[in-house]
């Protein structure tokens, strides 16, 4: 009995929050990475999560996962102000070197971040060397900050941005980003996945092909005299 409680509570819970923030069952299975036929069940009370999944639902939907268990029908908080901030000094984060990129995670001190910056160097030359396409959840932007990038992705034909240029992607579309040409290549990444999911990512990278870490080079702005 217990467990159908539970599950009742959370289907209910589920819907509502959904319906709160105007999102769909497809909005709610891009952020979050559960099908809709799953999420479909959960709310229509046929199916239950694990606490590590509860934990993907509720940062998909930006809540505190105490709110998934809350009744429905309790008024919402007003938002308050966290007053969070993070600064990121040239050559500061958390650097992981996989065989096509070198990551620099930045803000590594705000917790349940709603989007994470990365810095990265692009090493790979072409789709033929990068190797399979990778997905994961949620969308990402990317900027170019140095060279040429060149965009695969596995709905749409490659595109070439410049540096100054960006793109705006699904991440659950199979994609890659290849430098053009043999000058260095450097973008910002912003993905709203949450980090634990992009770290995993990452490291399923490193497992099929360890590598050295290599250090991300901040270019530094020429000094006039």
């Amino acid at each position: 009995m217990k467990g159908t409680a539970e599950r009742s509570r959370l289907g209910a819970a589920l819907r509502a929050l959904r319906r709160q923030k105007g999102w769909t069952l497809a909005d709610v299975s891009r952020r979050t990475g559960f099908s809709v036929p799953t999420l479909s069940k959960v709310e229509n009370d046929k199916l239950s999560l694990s606490y590590d999944k509860l934990i993907r639902v509720s940062e998909g939907l930006e809540v505190d996962i105490a709110q998934l268990f809350s009744p429905v029908n309790r008024a919402v908080a007003p938002a308050t102000i966290t007053g969070r901030r993070s600064i990121n000094k040239v050559g500061e984060g958390d650097l992981v070197g996989t065989r096509n990129y070198d990551y620099l995670y930045l803000s590594g001190d705000v917790t349940r971040k709603k989007f994470v910056p990365i810095l990265t160097e692009v090493h790979a030359h072409s789709i033929e060397e990068f190797g399979e396409l990778v997905r994961h959840a949620g969308d990402e932007f990317v900027y170019v900050l140095e060279g040429e990038l060149e965009v695969h992705t596995e709905l749409y034909s490659p595109v070439v941005l410049a540096a100054g240029e960006s793109a705006y992607l699904d991440s659950t579309m199979g994609h890659a980003y290849v430098a053009r040409g043999t000058s260095r290549c450097r973008l910002l990444a912003v993905c709203s996945a949450a980090e634990r999911d992009l770290r995993q990512v990452t490291g399923e990278t490193n497992a099929r092909e360890p590598q050295t870490r290599r250090a991300v080079r901040a270019k530094r702005p020429a000094r006039h005299r």
